[in-house]
């Protein structure tokens, strides 16, 4: 390994850089980005159960907005139940623009890395022929060790290139699939609260009669 890193030349410095940044990015995402931390099993129906009993005292919420991206969410709603619909949820809107920024930390530089391995490969390996033809230049095509240097550290610094960009292309768009997948989780969860917490809502449920057994559903035509 450290032969190819000396026969790529100085162009692999910054390759190398790269691929430590988006390594440590990746493993800091995917631990930040479990599922168990985002989305903890089983916290809506124990939000929407203290719902139910009025258990909303603030030590209450300002716990359940520390536990999770999801219970951050939650605790939004929590906070303007007292106000109308469209108010709790602009707010819960608002506080979801700012979980989602927080879930994408770092995947733009994860995405700037993807898109610069190849360009970086791409220039050591004009770095490699411009060295060879110098090579040319001053010694002929006579001396096959300076052609085989320059050739070298030109496929050396193209195949770096395309290692360090394929795995953070993988992650970044596999991040931001999961990412997407969590937001509507989230949104799920915050609509259920609202129609628990929205007295409006409690109202027509209330007000409706459960069906008998041999009712039958009624069909708009």
């Amino acid at each position: 390994m450290l032969e190819l890193v000396k026969a790529g030349g100085w162009p692999m410095i910054p390759l190398l850089l790269m691929s430590a940044a988006g390594l440590a990015i990746i493993v800091e995402r995917a631990w930040a980005l479990r599922r168990k931390a985002v989305l903890p099993p089983g916290l809506g129906e124990e939000v929407r159960a203290w719902a139910v009993r009025g258990r909303l005292d603030p030590t209450h919420i300002d716990s359940l907005r520390n536990t999770s991206p999801l219970g951050a969410l939650l605790a939004a709603a929590l906070d303007t139940r007292n106000r109308p619909r469209e108010e709790i949820r602009e707010r819960v809107e608002d506080i979801g623009r700012h979980i989602t920024h927080r879930m994408e930390r770092y995947l733009n530089a994860l995405g700037t890395i993807a898109a610069a391995g190849p360009l970086l490969g791409l220039f050591g390996t004009v770095v490699g022929m411009i060295q060879m033809f110098l090579g040319v230049m001053d010694y002929g095509v006579g001396d096959v060790n300076q052609l085989a240097g320059g050739i070298g550290k030109a496929l050396v610094c193209a195949a770096t290139g395309m290692i360090v960009a394929v795995p953070a292309l993988m992650f970044h768009r596999h991040f931001r699939a999961r990412i997407d997948g969590y937001i509507v989780a989230m949104e799920h969860e915050a609509i259920q609260l609202m129609d628990v917490i929205d007295p409006r809502a409690r109202r027509v449920a209330a007000s409706v009669p459960p069906l008998a057994p041999g009712d039958a559903v009624p069909v708009q035509g």
